[in-house]
C-alpha cells in the first residue's frame, strides 16, 4: 500500500510565497490593531488573508510568532553623524513624518503595542535597538542617552498617536513643514542642549 500525497514525509515542503506572507502580516496588523491581541484569532487572520489558518501556523508557527514578525520594524534611521549638529532635531522628525505617512503598517503597529504587552514589548524592542543608538551618536553625556532617547519617542509617537491613530483635526491639518518647524527644534533640545 503506497502512502497518499499528503501523509508521504518525503514529499518537499510546499513553497512559501512571499506574497503570502506580506497578505498575512498585513491581515494580521490590522486585525491585531482593531481587535487588540487578545481577541484577535488565527481563524479571523486566515479569513483577512483569504487562506487556510493553517498556513498562518506553517508560516509563523503560533501567534506569538505572528506578532513578532508584525511588529518587526525597521524604522531606517539617518546616521546623525551626516547631519549638522544644530539640525538633528529636524532631520528625525521630517524622517519619522516620511515613515509615517509612506507606511500605514505603522499605525497599525502603535495601535498593537498602545493595547497589547507583547506590542508593547516588541516596541520597547525596537527603541533599544534603533533609536538608542541614533541618540548616542549626538547626546552630549553618555549616561542621559536613555532618557533623551525617550523624551525624543514620547514627542515622535505622541505626533503619531494624534495624527495618524486618532486623527485629531488640527493634528491632521497641519503641513508637514509646520510640524517640522514646530517639534524639530523641540526634539534638537531633547538630544542636544545642556542637562536642565
Amino acid at each position: 500500500m503506497t502512502a497518499s500525497p499528503q501523509n508521504d514525509q518525503s514529499a518537499p515542503p510546499p513553497r512559501r510565497s512571499a506574497a503570502t506572507r506580506h497578505a498575512i502580516l498585513a491581515a494580521a496588523r490590522e486585525r491585531f490593531a482593531s481587535d487588540g491581541y487578545e481577541r484577535a484569532t488565527i481563524r479571523a487572520i486566515a479569513r483577512d488573508a483569504r487562506i487556510d489558518p493553517s498556513m498562518v501556523m506553517r508560516y509563523f508557527g503560533s501567534k506569538e510568532g505572528l506578532l513578532a514578525a508584525a511588529v518587526a520594524l525597521d524604522l531606517r534611521l539617518p546616521d546623525l553623524a551626516r547631519v549638522p549638529r544644530d539640525e538633528v532635531g529636524r532631520a528625525l522628525v521630517g524622517h519619522f513624518l516620511g515613515l509615517w505617512e509612506e507606511n500605514e503598517e505603522l499605525t497599525a503597529v502603535l495601535r498593537v503595542g498602545a493595547t497589547n504587552e507583547a506590542g508593547a514589548e516588541r516596541m520597547r524592542g525596537i527603541f533599544q535597538e534603533q533609536l538608542l543608538p541614533v541618540a548616542r551618536q549626538v547626546c552630549p553625556d553618555p549616561e542621559q542617552v536613555p532618557a533623551r532617547a525617550a523624551l525624543c519617542a514620547a514627542q515622535l509617537l505622541g505626533l503619531a498617536l494624534t495624527r495618524y491613530v486618532l486623527r485629531l483635526p488640527p493634528a491632521r491639518a497641519l503641513a508637514r513643514e509646520e510640524l517640522v518647524a514646530w517639534l524639530g527644534p523641540t526634539v534638537q533640545r531633547y538630544l542636544t542642549a545642556p542637562s536642565p
